[in-house]
């Protein structure tokens, strides 16, 4: 048995396949290849992969619907790769549930380095957050080991970054972060879109946690600086 870990790398361009695969087998990676959305979906199942590189435009079922399937049965991480540079896809992605999103034509080199810090981020080995404390706060209990919110009682559903951008300015009461501080404590590395994605997942989370002023906490704008967690205990 292979002690590799397994990439599931899917994309319909044969060219882009190939060298993207010839990398990541050079830097000691197992590699499996769909060319379209429902092959992929049948790989994942099969191989249980680590982490899964999913082209957008894909034949079949597109690399969206994919994405949705695979969040439904597990937290896998998923990088995003698309030939459209359109903030649209980009956020749409992310707020489904993707790692990181990388737009076409990317050099190999850098693709390499994202599989590599995501794959150390999922496995807790980058960041800042302890994987086994739960948080507590009026009202909210967030857990990163279960991966896990609890609001006013009930269970919120959420992607694992929007969680993981709460844990973490939550874990931090009261400090300032900057948009580009959230890119990099919680992705993980240096991210290198654009620091909209960081305002997608706050306005998501402050869509999820309606009404939190009431019990002493909230998500706080600090104006042209960042966010924080800003708790009156």
């Amino acid at each position: 048995m292979s002690d590799k870990q397994r990439i599931l790398l899917v994309d319909d361009d044969p060219n882009i396949s190939h060298l993207v695969r010839l990398y990541l087998e050079k830097e000691g990676f197992e590699v499996t290849q769909a060319a379209r959305g429902d092959e992929a979906l049948m790989s994942f199942r099969k191989r249980q992969p680590e982490l899964v590189l999913l082209d957008v435009m894909l034949p079949g079922v597109d690399g969206l619907q994919v994405l949705k399937e695979i969040r439904k049965v597990g937290k896998v991480p998923v990088i995003m790769l698309t030939a459209k540079d359109e903030t649209f896809d980009k956020v749409l992605g992310l707020e489904l549930g993707a790692d990181d999103y990388i737009t076409k034509p990317f050099e190999n080199k850098e693709l390499v380095a994202r599989v590599k810090a995501v794959l150390r981020r999922s496995a807790g080995e980058c960041g800042d957050v302890s994987q086994d404390d739960t948080l507590t706060f009026p009202q909210l209990t967030v857990s990163l080991a279960r991966y896990e919110v609890t609001y006013e009682g009930r269970d919120v559903e959420m992607p694992p970054k929007e969680l993981e951008v709460l844990y973490y300015l939550a874990s931090h009461p009261n400090m300032v972060f900057t948009r580009e501080q959230l890119l990099e404590r919680v992705w993980g590395f240096d991210f290198f879109g654009d620091s909209r994605t960081v305002d997608v997942h706050i306005k998501r989370l402050r869509e999820k946690l309606p009404g939190c002023e009431q019990y002493g906490w909230e998500i706080h704008t600090v104006w042209r600086v960042g966010y924080k967690f800003e708790y009156k205990a």
